[in-house]
């Protein structure tokens, strides 16, 4: 296996521990599809994850963001699920409930505010992505009702 597919899959298996332990006890890494890609976690009813680690997700500029929120947009359609979540580990952090994950504005607010489903996909051309913590998102989307309300191992 290349190096930077030995990261991209100890990146997945980590973030997929992760929501096993925080919600989603039936999360695991996805297959390849080929062109139809349905990101990279499967299991997670209504979301659609996409991945990035190494140097790329570490120095990630804006304009890098902006496409991989797009890419993963494409693989939110293509799974049908109801949001799309880019997660990129960050340089330092080994915990990936501190690696960012970002999802749209729009999208997010929808979840605070009315704990709605659905997704906008960022096609308000004034929609933007927002990052927060991993730990942070599962929390938000779980109280929105998806992956179980309380995680195996909490009160």
């Amino acid at each position: 296996m290349s190096r930077p597919k030995a990261i991209g899959t100890a990146a997945e298996t980590a973030v997929v521990r992760c929501l096993n332990a925080n919600g989603w006890p039936h999360a695991e890494r996805r297959a390849l599809r080929g062109r139809d890609d349905a990101g990279d976690i499967t299991g997670t009813p209504g979301i659609c994850w996409e991945l990035k680690a190494g140097d790329a997700a570490h120095r990630a500029s804006d304009t890098l963001i902006d496409g991989w929120m797009r890419d993963t947009e494409l693989e939110r359609g293509n799974a049908g699920a109801d949001l799309g979540v880019l997660v990129l580990r960050r340089k330092g952090k080994g915990d990936p409930g501190d690696w960012w994950a970002y999802m749209w504005a729009t999208d997010f607010a929808a979840l605070v505010i009315n704990g709605e489903h659905g997704a906008s996909g960022g096609d308000d051309p004034d929609d933007f992505p927002v990052r927060m913590r991993l730990t942070d998102l599962t929390a938000r989307l779980r109280a929105a009702g998806y992956g179980d309300a309380t995680p195996e191992g909490t009160a």
